[in-house]
């Protein structure tokens, strides 16, 4: 993210420390000012491609793969619209066995039931009457008419248990599969994230491009 935060503009508040003067500023990363990716990108599935990360992999190993260019780890996130990493990006393997030690606190809890989900079920024809995968309560049953053989169908036994393990890691599993950004489409990224970047003159704040500076109350108190 290094590549990244050295776009950030920044920002200078008036200094709060025991020892500075009244005119003192402090400089800052303005952290409000946030990259993007525009709609027009970020909604045409045709900008991007499918990824799968695999193992322990990170943005910045995912970046050098593709692009060469460690650097570029935000592009990746930017690409999935992620946020928080700690929460939206797949764990590495120890830090999840930890997590899920701490969570459920013995290995007999975590291989109980979480919840109950469906089995597929078709009518004679092969139409699918109940999706596969459905959460339910654990006696869920089905009714329907079956036209092929004219017949009244209820179908019993039609769950299957999920123990909150496969419940976590199917968790895990979802944030494995990521978009990521075609390399022909890079410099159109960083040329539209130098522009979210750069500060417009208009405002009484503003210093240069890459400089605003807080309005000083000290000095009028």
């Amino acid at each position: 993210m290094s590549n990244y935060f050295k776009q950030v503009p920044d920002f200078e508040y008036v200094s709060r420390l025991p020892d500075a003067k009244i005119s003192d500023y402090i400089p800052v990363k303005n952290l409000f000012k946030k990259g993007y990716l525009r709609d027009d990108i970020f909604q045409d599935l045709t900008f991007f491609t499918k990824y799968k990360v695999q193992g322990d992999d990170r943005p910045d190993s995912i970046a050098y793969t593709l692009y060469n260019n460690a650097s570029l780890d935000w592009v990746i996130l930017l690409s999935n619209n992620i946020i928080n990493i700690q929460t939206e990006w797949p764990m590495p393997q120890a830090n999840l066995d930890r997590y899920l030690l701490d969570k459920y606190e013995t290995y007999e809890e975590l291989n109980n039931t979480h919840h109950y989900e469906t089995i597929e079920v078709k009518n004679s024809s092969g139409v699918v009457v109940v999706e596969e995968g459905l959460t339910v309560e654990s006696d869920f049953s089905v009714e329907f008419y079956d036209w092929m053989i004219d017949s009244l169908e209820t179908k019993q036994g039609i769950t299957t248990p999920v123990t909150n393990y496969e419940y976590e890691m199917k968790i895990e599993d979802d944030k494995r599969n990521i978009f990521a950004l075609k390399p022909r489409y890079l410099n159109v990224v960083k040329d539209d994230l130098q522009e979210m970047m750069t500060y417009k003159k208009g405002s009484t704040s503003y210093i240069s491009e890459t400089l605003k500076r807080a309005e000083n109350i000290r000095l009028y108190s």
